[in-house]
């Protein structure tokens, strides 16, 4: 598979349900489920489908959460549901976690593409895995988690050199959901005019701005959207399949997809499969405004225990001093500093954007 992806043109929306969505239920969809969803999906026109693990190629052989079935088993489900069918199947690669092994029987399997995913300050470790994926014939991404870690300039600067390993299109993450839908379309905007394949939007939904943020980012020039059917996916879940692709046929951008087969695939096959809905709760709001991955909610909420400190400010605060890898002894001392003088959080640093009519500086 080594079709080239235009920069700009319709919209492709990417399904990343039976991948991101299994975080919401511990990993557990099975390969009945992944086959079931999988051809639904096809059937109503989806192109684009994500299946695995949620953190991807070998995370169950790490030990990161065992899911239900191999990673084998999830792709040969999601092959044999679109046997003579144009939708691509693909899974989530994290260096260090997968390895060169988890690409070549995924390949043999039949897995059409690969996300490779980096933190944005460790791009350059993705460029490996994208020469040996692209050697093996996948379609192959970055997605640059955390991309928030930095500011536009260097998210663009991060995006050309990605283009120089030879990528198919590079993602910009809102992995915490704390993003604005003004600096999705500053990142998007930057980007584009630093690159010449093109760019994804993946986000989450900690401030309900998910569906908002998919939007600006298709206006700046996006091209792939990430969404998930009831918007099933890790901490506050993602950007709504059945309302995106709704909104976007209200303002032109038709996808292709059949919305009354999505609205029958959310409602019959996803909803009893997910928990019960409990809207954004507050440490979903601590984790989008604190831009705090919520991998490492854990390790958080058991120091705001043993400290008896309020976990949201933790998270809050924890984010704050280090959005990418907080380690224990920073967690202990951010914990230490609001048992010995409690405060309220309040944002360092105020967000500004340009309201003049032309934009001019």
């Amino acid at each position: 598979m080594s079709e080239k992806i235009e920069k700009y043109g319709p919209p492709i929306i990417l399904e990343c349900t039976l991948r991101d969505g299994s975080y919401a239920i511990d990993y557990q969809f099975t390969a009945h489920d992944t086959e079931t969803v999988t051809h639904a999906l096809s059937d109503a026109g989806f192109k684009w489908i994500e299946v695995g693990h949620g953190v991807g190629l070998g995370a169950s052989e790490k030990g990161i959460g065992e899911a239900k079935e191999s990673d084998l088993d999830y792709i040969r489900a999601g092959k044999r549901a679109t046997d003579g069918a144009d939708s691509l199947i693909g899974s989530f690669f994290i260096p260090g976690i997968g390895e060169a092994r988890h690409l070549d029987t995924a390949r043999e399997a039949g897995l059409d593409f690969v996300r490779v995913g980096t933190n944005i300050t460790e791009y350059k470790t993705a460029e490996a895995a994208v020469k040996y994926a692209k050697s093996l014939g996948f379609l192959v991404s970055v997605n640059l988690m955390k991309s928030y870690a930095v500011d536009s300039n260097i998210f663009a600067e991060t995006c050309r050199a990605v283009c120089e390993f030879g990528a198919d299109f590079v993602v910009l993450v809102d992995s915490a959901g704390g993003m604005l839908p003004d600096e999705i379309t500053e990142y998007s905007e930057k980007a584009l005019d630093a690159i010449d394949i093109p760019l994804g939007f993946h986000g989450h939904n900690n401030f309900h701005l998910a569906i908002a943020n998919c939007l600006s980012a298709r206006k700046a020039g996006v091209r792939i959207l990430d969404v998930s059917l009831r918007g099933m996916g890790r901490s506050a879940g993602n950007a709504q399949t059945e309302i995106l692709i709704t909104l976007l046929e209200k303002i032109g951008e038709p996808t292709g997809i059949d919305l009354l087969k999505t609205l029958d695939i959310g409602q019959n096959i996803i909803a009893p499969l997910m928990p019960a809905q409990k809207g954004v709760d507050d440490v979903d709001v601590a984790t989008g405004a604190g831009k705090f991955h919520s991998s490492f909610l854990p390790k958080v909420v058991q120091i705001a225990q043993k400290m008896n400190v309020d976990l949201r400010e933790l998270i809050m605060r924890v984010g704050d001093a280090d959005m990418v890898h907080p380690d224990d002894e920073l967690i202990m001392d951010l914990a230490q500093e609001l048992a010995k003088r409690p405060k309220r959080f309040r944002f360092p640093h105020t967000v500004r954007f340009d309201t003049s009519e032309d934009g001019d500086d």
